[in-house]
């Protein structure tokens, strides 16, 4: 096992990511990981195929693509070692992407994760995710919430008000995606219920540590106010995984 240093962060960056908890990666059997404690894993790449999707929950998050599959844009809270981010920018071409990361030393790791550059398509804001999601006009298709720090998920990315503010974000026919690994899940699944009007699908993802919450702004994914089930109910394991797969063609 190799830990690699970061690389320097932007002077300007420095005193606002001071206070945050410093990332760090490691190298083992050809794969990174990105790290705020030994034995806890952020993000993990393997090295000869950086775009794909290792951990078990990133594949469950995409499942959003059977509910629509050409978003026009995502937005995510989050940025850690870049899987989800990667995987939208070379499978949905045409797709906007915005994603906010208020770490600016995570930030600092993204060419070790081969996370591309900004373009006119692709863009990090180094910002607080609440704030993003209280003051944004972009109105995005799709937010994922993948947001974590040293310990666990923060207080101001789980609260009432910030789903509150995700509902109030999201395009009119809207999809929010949150991961969800915490001890009090439950609370944060009764908060997102009622932000969405109890329009919230769960899926367990196949190791069982974590939660993904789907939950739909509008009419457009419900008959009869009810979550279009068949389509993710039976999507756990191997047959999420196939799913994904199959319906992007790779």
């Amino acid at each position: 096992m190799d830990q690699m240093q970061p690389q320097k962060i932007d002077p300007s960056e420095q005193e606002r990511g001071s206070s945050m908890p410093q990332p760090f990666i490691y190298k083992e059997d050809g794969a990174l990981t990105l790290s705020f404690r030994i034995g806890e894993v952020q993000s993990r790449m393997r090295e000869m195929a950086p775009d794909t999707l290792v951990l078990t929950y990133t594949r469950a998050m995409m499942a959003f693509l059977l509910l629509n599959a050409n978003p026009q844009h995502i937005a995510m809270i989050g940025l850690g070692g870049g899987s989800i981010p990667k995987w939208c920018h070379r499978y949905l071409p045409h797709t906007q992407l915005t994603v906010v990361e208020i770490n600016p030393q995570v930030i600092a790791l993204r060419d070790h994760f081969h996370i591309p550059p900004d373009d006119d398509r692709f863009h990090i804001l180094c910002e607080d995710g609440a704030n993003y999601v209280a003051h944004t006009s972009d109105q995005p298709d799709v937010l994922m919430v993948d947001g974590f720090g040293a310990d666990g998920q923060p207080p101001e990315l789980c609260s009432q008000g910030f789903y509150d503010d995700c509902y109030r974000s999201l395009h009119s026919d809207g999809l929010m995606v949150v991961n969800l690994c915490d001890p009090d899940h439950q609370t944060y699944l009764a908060r997102i219920r009622r932000s969405f009007q109890d329009r919230v699908f769960v899926l367990d993802t196949e190791d069982g540590e974590n939660k993904v919450a789907f939950a739909g702004k509008g009419h457009k994914w419900w008959a009869q106010d009810e979550f279009p089930g068949p389509l993710l109910a039976n999507l756990n394991g191997p047959a999420l995984h196939a799913a994904i797969h199959a319906h992007m063609l790779i």
